[in-house]
């Protein structure tokens, strides 16, 4: 038994919608993307921010620090 006329054009009808909300959807999947890889980037600045800030300067003063101290101490010891 062949498709009647209004299957056929319920058929085509889903198709069509099936199809209107695949695009959308792949829309709202690049607009996802571009969102994601600028959070990625904000995050990665933050990191290379909070690195030079924070624990670049704490490392160089456990380098530096006892060399500081040990010739403020000896500066010390001299003017008494």
């Amino acid at each position: 038994m062949p498709p009647t006329q209004s299957t056929q054009q319920v058929t085509e009808q889903t198709t069509q919608t099936i199809e209107q909300k695949l695009e959308e959807q792949s829309q709202k999947i690049d607009a996802i993307y571009t969102s994601i890889e600028k959070m990625r980037k904000s995050a990665s600045i933050a990191l290379w921010v909070t690195v030079l800030t924070i624990i670049l300067p704490l490392g160089l003063l456990l380098v530096i620090g006892p060399s500081i101290i040990e010739g403020y101490s000896g500066e010390l010891q001299l003017s008494q």
